[in-house]
C-alpha cells in the first residue's frame, strides 16, 4: 500500500519545465521537520496544499526521500501558504512585493478575492485598473493550465505544448478536448495524431469515426511533408493512412472522397495526387508571382553590361573566368537567373561584382537568406547589408502574416537570394510575392546540398522547370589555398567512397586552413570518447577556438549514444559547469538552438544563441542570438533546445570555424552521399570526422536522398 503525505510546497529546490519533474522541500502537516518529494507535479508551486501518495526511498547522494506517485492538490488555505503560492511568480503582475501587500490587505479571502471579486484588487496600493486586470487573466489562464495539465500528463503532452493549447482556447480547453481530440493534432503544432488517438480511445471514442479517418489522412500528409513531399499520390495516402487506423482501405475511401468534395484536401491530376490546401496555396502563389515576375517590364536603369562587367573586374583587380561573365551578363540581362555551384566555384566573386555594378547604378539591392549566418556572410562578402528573409519581410503582428506581400512590395529593384536550397515551399511563395513584378532576381544554390528542412524542393524544381536561366558553375578557384574541405567535398560528389586523409586512434595538430582529419572509433561509445576528447584538444591545438561558440559537432541522428540528444549532454557536462537556473533546463553559457519561428521576439528556427542570464524570475531567460539579446519567458523555453551538437539539416546555411562530424553505420538509414556533402562543406577552419570510415564509404556510395514529391514544376509550366 503507498505512502501518504498532507501538508505544503515550501520550496522548489529543482524543476524540469518540459517533463515538470520537481524536486521540493514539503512541510508534512504532522511534523515540523521538512522533508524532501520528488516526482511528476505539473503545474505544482510554491504554498500548495497537496495530498501525496507514494514511498520513500533512499538517494545515494541525498539521503531519505518521498518518491511521489499520485497527487492531489488545494488551493493553500492559511496566509502563510497564499503569500508562497502568489510569490512564486505563477501570475504576471504579482511578485513577492506585490504578493505581501495583497495578502497582507486580503489575508485568507485573498484568492477568492482574485478569483471572483477581482476588481477590488484595486483597494492595494499600486494596483490599478489595468494590473487588476491582468492578475485577473493570468490567473484564469493558470486555473485553467493546472487543469489541463493534470488531464494530459499521462499522455507526454509537455508543459509548453499545455500552455499553447491553453492560449488558443482558453477556458474552453477541456471541453474541446473531450469533443473532438483530434483538433489537437491539426491545430497545435508538436502534437500528432498518435497522442490525440490516445486521448480519444480514453475517452471511448468510436475507431472507424469519420473524425479519427480524417485525422489519420491529415497526419499522412502532414508525416509526407515532414518527409519534404508536397503531395502523396492516392493509393499511397490511402495505405499509409489504413495502417495507421488498422482498418481496412474501403473504410478510409468514403472519408478521402468527402474531404476532396468538401475542399478540406486537394485533388490533383484527376484526384491521382492528394495535397494539403495550405501546400496547393504555396506551390499555386509561387508559381503566379513568378510568372508576373518574368512577364512585368524591368524596372533597372539602363546598364551596358559588357563595360558594366569589365569595370567590375578592372575593380577587382583580376580577371573574371569565362563562366563568371556569363553569370553576370545573365543576372543583369534576365529578369530571374539561377546560379547554382559548390564551394570554391566563384559564386562570391559574382555577387560581389554584381552588388558593386548595382550600387554604382543606383539600384535598390536587397540581399537575403534563409539563415542570419548566411546573410552576415553575404554581408562580409559584398559588402552590403544582408538580412534573413523573414526580416527582410518583416512580420506582421496583427496578421500573423508578413508586412510585404502582393499588395505592398518590397521596395527594391533587385534581389539576390543566397543558400536558396534552404528555402521550402511555403517561405518562397511568401519572399516572391513581396517582389514587385518590375524587379530583377538572382537565386544561388547548391544543388548538391540537402533540400530544405520544411516541405518542397525549390531550387531543383525551378532548375527542372525549364522556365529560368540557369548558369552553373563547375570549374573550382580555391584550391590554390589548399583547402582539404573543398577537395574532400569533390571527391563526395564525384562518388569516390576512399577517404584520402590521414587517420588515426587520436587527433593531429590541424597543418592548413581546411584541414581534414578522421579520427577512429570503432564503437559508439569510443566514438563518443574521442568526440569529447576533441573539445578540449581543438582549442590547444588551434589558439584562439573558443570550444563553445567556434566549435560545432554535427550528427545525422537524434538518438543513440552518437545522437545529438547524448551528445548535448555529455558536451555541455564537458564545457559548461554551471548549474542550471529556475526551470532546470538551461545554465548560463549554454549554446542552444531556436527550433520554431518566434516573429514577436525576431529569433527564427535554426538560430543559435548563448544563455546570459537565468535569474530573470518565472522561468525566463536572456539569451543572446549572434547580437540580438532577447528575453525568452517559460512557455516558449520548449522552443529551445542545446546547440553543442546538431543535425546536419540544422546546419544549413551555416559555417563554422572548426567541425566535428560523428560518423558511425548505425546511422545507415541516412547515410547518403549529399548528407556527407553538406555537414563537410559547413566547415572552414578544419573537419575532424570521428567514428568508422566505412560508414562514410556507405554514405557516398548512396547517390541521393528520395526524390521528393511535388506538383511545383506542373504548376510553373502550366502558369503561361
Amino acid at each position: 500500500m503507498a505512502d501518504q503525505l498532507k501538508g505544503t510546497v515550501e520550496r522548489i529546490v529543482f524543476s524540469n519545465e518540459e517533463k515538470q519533474y520537481l524536486v521540493a522541500e514539503f512541510s508534512p502537516e504532522d511534523s515540523r521537520q521538512k522533508v524532501t518529494v520528488t516526482g511528476v507535479l505539473p503545474g505544482v508551486q510554491c504554498g500548495e496544499s497537496l495530498i501525496l501518495r507514494g514511498e520513500w526511498v533512499s538517494h545515494p547522494r541525498h539521503g531519505k526521500q518521498f518518491r511521489v506517485s499520485d497527487f492531489q492538490s488545494h488551493l493553500p488555505s492559511s496566509v502563510h501558504g497564499i503569500r508562497k503560492y502568489l510569490g512564486s511568480g505563477l501570475i504576471p503582475g504579482i511578485g513577492k512585493t506585490y504578493a505581501a501587500k495583497i495578502v497582507d490587505h486580503f489575508g485568507k479571502e485573498t484568492l477568492d478575492v482574485i478569483s471572483t471579486k477581482s476588481s477590488r484588487l484595486r483597494e492595494v496600493p499600486g494596483i490599478g485598473k489595468e494590473r487588476a486586470r491582468k492578475i485577473k487573466e493570468g490567473w484564469e489562464e493558470h486555473r485553467t493550465f493546472r487543469s489541463v495539465m493534470i488531464f494530459l500528463q499521462t499522455y507526454g503532452v509537455s508543459a509548453a505544448k499545455c500552455l499553447r493549447l491553453v492560449k488558443r482556447y482558453g477556458e474552453s480547453t477541456e471541453k474541446i478536448l473531450r469533443a473532438n481530440p483530434y483538433r489537437l493534432a491539426d491545430e497545435i503544432e508538436g502534437i500528432g495524431f498518435r497522442t490525440a488517438d490516445q486521448i480519444a480511445v480514453n475517452l471511448g471514442l468510436p475507431s472507424d469515426g469519420p473524425d479519427r479517418i480524417m485525422a489519420a489522412l491529415s497526419y499522412s500528409l502532414q508525416a509526407a511533408s515532414e518527409e519534404g513531399h508536397t503531395v502523396l499520390v492516392r493509393g499511397d495516402l490511402l495505405a499509409r493512412s489504413s495502417e495507421i487506423l488498422g482498418l481496412p482501405g474501403d473504410s478510409v475511401e468514403p472519408v478521402l472522397q468527402r474531404a476532396l468534395k468538401d475542399e478540406q484536401l486537394v485533388g490533383i491530376e484527376s484526384d491521382t495526387l492528394i495535397q494539403r490546401p495550405d501546400l496547393f496555396r504555396a506551390e499555386a502563389r509561387l508559381s503566379k508571382s513568378l510568372l508576373n515576375l518574368v512577364w512585368a517590364n524591368s524596372a533597372l536603369p539602363k546598364i551596358q553590361v559588357e563595360k558594366a562587367v569589365e569595370w567590375a573586374a578592372e575593380r577587382a583587380g583580376f580577371a573574371f573566368a569565362p563562366e563568371q561573365v556569363e553569370a553576370l551578363k545573365t543576372a543583369l540581362k534576365g529578369r530571374m537567373t539561377i546560379l547554382t555551384g559548390g564551394p570554391g566555384t566563384g559564386k562570391t566573386t559574382i555577387l560581389s561584382a554584381l552588388v558593386s555594378i548595382l550600387q554604382a547604378k543606383k539600384v535598390r539591392v536587397g540581399l537575403a537568406s534563409p539563415t542570419g549566418r548566411a546573410a552576415q556572410r553575404m554581408s562580409e562578402a559584398t559588402g552590403a547589408p544582408a538580412k534573413t528573409i523573414h526580416r527582410l519581410l518583416e512580420h506582421d503582428h496583427a496578421t500573423g502574416g508578413f508586412v510585404h506581400h502582393e499588395k505592398k512590395t518590397l521596395p527594391l529593384d533587385f534581389v539576390i537570394v543566397d543558400e536558396v536550397s534552404m528555402l521550402d515551399v511555403r517561405l518562397a511563395a511568401s519572399l516572391f510575392a513581396a517582389i514587385a513584378p518590375g524587379a530583377s532576381v538572382l537565386l544561388v544554390g547548391d544543388a548538391d546540398q540537402l533540400p530544405s528542412v520544411g516541405p518542397g524542393d525549390v531550387l531543383r524544381n525551378l532548375i527542372e522547370s525549364e522556365r529560368f536561366p540557369v548558369v552553373r558553375l563547375n570549374r573550382v578557384f580555391r584550391q590554390e589555398g589548399g583547402s582539404r574541405i573543398v577537395d574532400l567535398a569533390y571527391q563526395v560528389l564525384g562518388g569516390n567512397p576512399a577517404f584520402p586523409f590521414a587517420k588515426g586512434n587520436a587527433p593531429a595538430r590541424p597543418e592548413i586552413d581546411g584541414d581534414v582529419q578522421w579520427v577512429l572509433g570503432e564503437d559508439p561509445d569510443t566514438c563518443l570518447d574521442r568526440v569529447l576528447r576533441l573539445m578540449d584538444y581543438i582549442p590547444k591545438a588551434m589558439p584562439g577556438i573558443d570550444p563553445v561558440r567556434d566549435i560545432q559537432v554535427i550528427c545525422p541522428l537524434h538518438k543513440g549514444t552518437i545522437g545529438v540528444a547524448n551528445l548535448n549532454q555529455r558536451i555541455k557536462e564537458r564545457l559548461n559547469g554551471q548549474r542550471a537556473g529556475e526551470g532546470g533546463l538551461f545554465a548560463v553559457g549554454d549554446k542552444v538552438i531556436q527550433t520554431r519561428n518566434n516573429y514577436d521576439l525576431g529569433i527564427y528556427n535554426g538560430d543559435l544563441g548563448i544563455v546570459l542570464r537565468t535569474d530573470l524570475g518565472n522561468g525566463a531567460l536572456e539569451i543572446d542570438f549572434t547580437g540580438n539579446r532577447v528575453t525568452v519567458d517559460k512557455g516558449h523555453l520548449g522552443d529551445l533546445s542545446l546547440a553543442y551538437a546538431i543535425t546536419v539539416h540544422k546546419s544549413q546555411g551555416s559555417e563554422y570555424p572548426v567541425l566535428v562530424l560523428p560518423l558511425m553505420k548505425q546511422h545507415f538509414l541516412l547515410l547518403r552521399r549529399n548528407l556527407v556533402y553538406t555537414a563537410l562543406t559547413r566547415g572552414k577552419r578544419a573537419v575532424f570526422f570521428v567514428g568508422d570510415p566505412d560508414a562514410y564509404a556507405m554514405a557516398v556510395r548512396q547517390s541521393n536522398d528520395q526524390k521528393r514529391l511535388t506538383d511545383q514544376v506542373r504548376k510553373i509550366r502550366n502558369s503561361g
